[in-house]
């Protein structure tokens, strides 16, 4: 740990055997001369994609009319309370809602792809390019939105990036419709030919990020004994307190007990699963909650502690699978996912389906507030110098088409994005547009990016001319 004259590296850690745990944003961090002489720090941008699989009630006739997903008006004075995203009115000022974008990528471009849009929709979402219709190793899509900023920030922390999921999406081979299952389970690409693996289970993202030095026999030690990393780092702790003022210590105390409440919450998971008791996902890793809420919130936690102590700068996290008919009784319908969505242009159950995607958006906040209530230097949270995107490259998924999909963008970039919005495209507008002006929005230098015509500025009310012209 590097401390000279009561500074503290951004970078230093706390060590104990087999732990180390990087520290969270403390004012000792900040150089004197800059607290003399009010300079302000470069902004550390974030960045966080979430997929949702299956579209969304709103992309519907039925739902564009009943406003499900994008409210009746643009601008800054929508209504939110007859949409799916009424969760995030009490974060509205955070939030830029985007409407009536397609993501034609996504599309059958031949007949033998007709049928395969489940298949092939999560490979497109984040690099906004049409995949390559195969089964075998000749993967092609194209490099992610995630992975390109990964690529010119990532050497900055010690984990380039990290890549999450919900469901099981560790299966091989081919899928249906002449696809990879590759296609179907990543949304990150290091390039167009290299899917990344995604990380489900909660224990081994917090070993990444908290157990480095650790070997599996000295894991195996602390959770045989019950013990945490915690417990190995009291000297270091403590020498590091000698140095820091109050309001520090305090933060300190408050980020390792908040280390500490999650190792807890995957220990008390671990031991149901491996107790005996009948569980609902038997094929599940033993630290994966079978609790949908449970899961996403504790992945949700061990993001906003990466982010905290600047770990990493990116995450993709994938929330559902293409064609999954998992139930979620949280949301007031006890329909299958995957089943619901194919809902016949019914208005009733397009109403049930409605239910399942609010529910889903409904447990975004608690990640937003988490982000919202860390600091991150200069009066500024991390939420201020973030961008999340949420959203599904399908839209009507009763007939699988990729028109009208639902997106929003939460955080403010640094400034780039200011919130409160909600822009409706004009029509055929690609989502690529939007995702162009988030590359931008992060410092990106890029002039297009997948299928883009240019910029869709996210700071605007009035639909905006996809002609480059």
């Amino acid at each position: 740990m590097v401390i000279s004259n009561k500074h503290v590296s951004r970078r230093a850690v706390l060590r104990g055997i087999g732990a180390t745990v990087a520290l969270p944003f403390l004012d000792a961090m900040l150089p004197a001369r800059r607290v003399f002489a009010g300079a302000a720090a470069p902004r550390k941008l974030r960045f966080v994609a979430l997929e949702m699989v299956h579209g969304s009630a709103g992309s519907t006739p039925i739902g564009i009319q009943k406003n499900l997903w994008a409210p009746a008006a643009a601008g800054n004075g929508f209504d939110l309370s007859a949409s799916v995203l009424s969760p995030l009115e009490p974060l509205r000022g955070d939030v830029t809602i985007v409407s009536n974008i397609d993501v034609r990528n996504a599309e059958a471009f031949t007949a033998p792809e007709i049928g395969g849009d489940h298949f092939r929709s999560s490979a497109v979402f984040l690099t906004q390019s049409h995949p390559k219709q195969t089964q075998g190793s000749d993967l092609h899509a194209g490099i992610s939105l995630d992975q390109i900023f990964a690529s010119k920030h990532g050497q900055e922390t010690p984990i380039p990036s990290m890549q999450l999921c919900i469901e099981n999406v560790d299966q091989s081979g081919g899928c249906s419709y002449g696809y990879s299952c590759a296609y179907t389970d990543s949304i990150s690409w290091a390039s167009p030919s290299q899917p990344l693996p995604m990380i489900r289970d909660p224990r081994v993202v917090f070993d990444q990020l908290f157990g480095v030095g650790a070997t599996p026999a000295e894991r195996r030690e602390r959770r045989a004994e019950d013990r945490s990393i915690l417990d190995w780092l009291g000297a270091s702790v403590n020498r590091l307190k000698k140095d820091l003022g109050a309001a520090d210590r305090a933060r300190l105390d408050e980020y390792l007990q908040d280390v500490r409440e999650i190792e807890r919450r995957i220990q008390k998971v671990e031991a149901y699963n491996t107790s005996g008791e009948p569980r609902e996902l038997p094929g599940a890793p033993i630290g994966v909650p079978d609790s949908f809420t449970d899961h996403v919130k504790l992945m949700f936690d061990l993001q906003a502690l990466a982010f905290a102590s600047d770990l990493t700068r990116v995450f993709a996290f994938k929330l559902g699978r293409d064609a999954s008919n998992r139930v979620y009784p949280e949301s007031g319908f006890k329909g299958a996912f995957h089943s619901a969505s194919h809902h016949q242009e019914k208005e009733d159950r397009i109403l049930d389906f409605a239910k399942i995607n609010k529910y889903h958006v409904s447990l975004v906040p608690y990640f937003l507030e988490k982000l919202k209530n860390t600091p991150d230097g200069d009066g500024a949270s991390v939420l201020d110098n973030a961008v999340i995107v949420y959203g599904s490259p399908m839209g009507d998924s009763n007939v699988h088409n990729h028109k009208r999909v639902p997106l929003f963008v939460a955080g403010h970039a640094g400034g780039a994005l200011k919130g409160n919005m909600h822009v409706k495209a004009a029509d055929g507008t690609p989502m690529a547009n939007a995702m162009l002006t988030v590359a931008h929005a992060l410092g990106l230098e890029m002039a297009s990016f997948g299928d883009s015509t240019g910029e869709l500025d996210l700071n605007a009310a009035a639909p905006v001319s996809t002609d480059k012209g």
